[in-house]
């Protein structure tokens, strides 16, 4: 028998190929070319070749369409599951975006699923029928394949606590050791769904990122034996790899691929050969059912994108992302502004997300601030000392290299994902990298209200809810520290800011000064 492993994952909301950066765009990528693509890997279907499709998670956020259908449509959110129905999905996984817009949001994205969400490490107090399967066991023509579904454990370092109250999110090497050995008894192939990534090179076994539990993939394929394939996301990595035997895919994000594990099967049901690939979705036609789905919503959706908030004297467009990093630039600088405004704090920090970010043209629309603020963050006001303050700032340094007297974006911030979001820009404070210094030494100025910061002075500082845990290695923020937190979105905290100030002014921030 020929087994088809077909996935998807990190899809992020793009349902529609367009990435709504303006209403006639078409792009590459969305679910709609991705069901093309599983249907034609699906369409040889026999009692001798059997596909099997799965959804490993990062669903039903992402852009601009999930915020809207979460904030303004939550009718349509069953959209989702139907969607995935189409697709003929077999299992889904929780990725950690799934946890953005609540539980009660969650439930309702999956009420019309076909398909069993698979959560073997996530262990919930109130015993909800939604996280209630760790595994399933699908047959076909006396072959048993089991599927075990995993979450990055690092959920609750970012997530809100009221959107997963009740749940513990446990290590996912020792949940499979656990379920791998039973379910090796039970089927005759496992695979391991994973929403998280791999944390080593799959060539060289070196680490790509510090060691701190997000990603477990490399270690679940040392440590777990019986593991016959492992189907990985969450890093949007674009993957189709074989480690330490066992073949691993990982699709990217957005639906720019649909991966596939085939898996050879002998007359005893034992696995001969596999062999991992992905396959570009951009030249797929959309489908048909997909769009008929999507439609409606996503044209509704369109026009509330064009909604006017207000205008913009002078220039926040963002047109050299490395030099805004390295500079600060009027659109971080409003960020911030906003920040303040909504908590009244005076010190905050904000990430340039992604060099798609364009920031703000002269006439605001809704569709503008989606795509520069891509994430659904809230903010966080957090009590911290001066040293807790430095510290940070160090590691914001470390985001550049000094090479040949050229600065460069430090390669930990690249691979093996992308991570521009872990480097944060202050306003309320003035402060100064040296880039000739080493890491950790590189500060050398940090003042506040025109006074240097002293090592135990007391400070607030508003943050996003991702950074103010921890999020993208700050250990020196945690949720321990957070003093009052806010329920609003950004984005709708900056529509709000346009109504009570319908002209702003893009100026140029000057508290921040990069040495090299």
């Amino acid at each position: 028998m020929k087994i088809k492993l077909i996935s998807t994952s990190d899809v992020h909301g793009y349902l529609a190929p367009t990435d709504y950066s303006r209403r006639d765009n078409i792009a590459p990528f969305s679910l709609s070319r991705a069901a093309t693509v599983i249907h034609q890997l699906s369409r040889e279907d026999t009692a001798d070749v059997w596909p099997i499709v799965i959804d490993n998670g990062d669903y039903v956020q992402g852009s601009p369409l999930t915020y809207f259908i979460a904030r303004h449509h939550q009718e349509a959110a069953p959209l989702y599951s139907r969607l995935a129905n189409c697709n003929h999905v077999q299992a889904g996984i929780f990725g950690n975006h799934e946890f953005n817009y609540g539980l009660d949001y969650l439930d309702l994205c999956e009420s019309s699923r076909q398909y069993p969400m698979l959560a073997a490490n996530i262990h919930d107090d109130l015993h909800r029928t939604l996280f209630s399967k760790p595994y399933t066991i699908l047959e076909r023509a006396g072959v048993k394949v089991a599927i075990l579904g995993l979450t990055t454990q690092f959920v609750a370092h970012w997530e809100q606590p009221h959107h997963i109250a009740g749940l513990h999110f446990e290590d996912v090497v020792a949940t499979a050791k656990h379920w791998v050995p039973k379910l090796r008894q039970l089927a005759d192939v496992v695979v391991i769904a994973y929403h998280g990534g791999l944390e080593r090179d799959p060539q060289t076994d070196r680490p790509t990122e510090r060691m701190n539990g997000e990603n477990r993939g490399s270690a679940l394929l040392a440590e777990v034996p019986g593991i016959d394939a492992m189907i990985t996301g969450h890093q949007h990595r674009q993957l189709a790899v074989t480690v330490h035997g066992v073949p691993v895919t990982q699709p990217g994000m957005k639906g720019t691929n649909v991966a596939m594990i085939t898996l050879e099967l002998d007359r005893n049901h034992q696995v001969t050969t596999s062999h991992p690939e992905i396959y570009p979705v951009a030249d797929a036609t959309p489908n048909t059912q997909v769009m008929q789905l999507v439609g409606p919503i996503n044209d509704q959706m369109e026009d509330w994108l064009d909604t006017p908030l207000g205008q913009i004297n002078g220039n926040m467009l963002v047109h050299d992302h490395l030099q805004a990093r390295l500079h600060n630039h009027p659109y971080i600088d409003f960020i911030n502004r906003v920040e303040m405004a909504a908590t009244g704090t005076d010190i905050a920090a904000t990430a340039l997300f992604n060099d798609d970010v364009p920031g703000l043209k002269q006439h605001v629309t809704m569709r503008e601030v989606m795509n520069s603020y891509v994430y659904p963050n809230k903010l966080a006001v957090e009590a911290i000392t001066g040293a807790d303050l430095r510290a940070a700032l160090e590691r914001c340094a470390s985001y550049f290299l000094l090479q040949d007297g050229h600065v460069r974006v430090n390669p930990e911030f690249m691979h093996p994902k992308l991570r521009h979001y872990v480097y944060d820009i202050y306003s309320g404070i003035d402060y100064t990298f040296d880039l000739t210094k080493p890491f950790g030494q590189r500060v050398v100025q940090l003042d506040y209200h025109g006074a240097p910061v002293t090592a135990d002075q007391k400070l607030t500082v508003t943050l996003n809810h991702y950074r103010a845990g921890g999020g993208g290695n700050y250990p020196m923020y945690q949720t321990a520290k957070i003093i009052r937190r806010l329920p609003t979105d950004m984005t709708v905290l900056i529509a709000d800011y346009f109504a009570q100030h319908p002209v702003v002014n893009a100026t140029q921030p000057t508290n921040f000064q990069v040495h090299y």
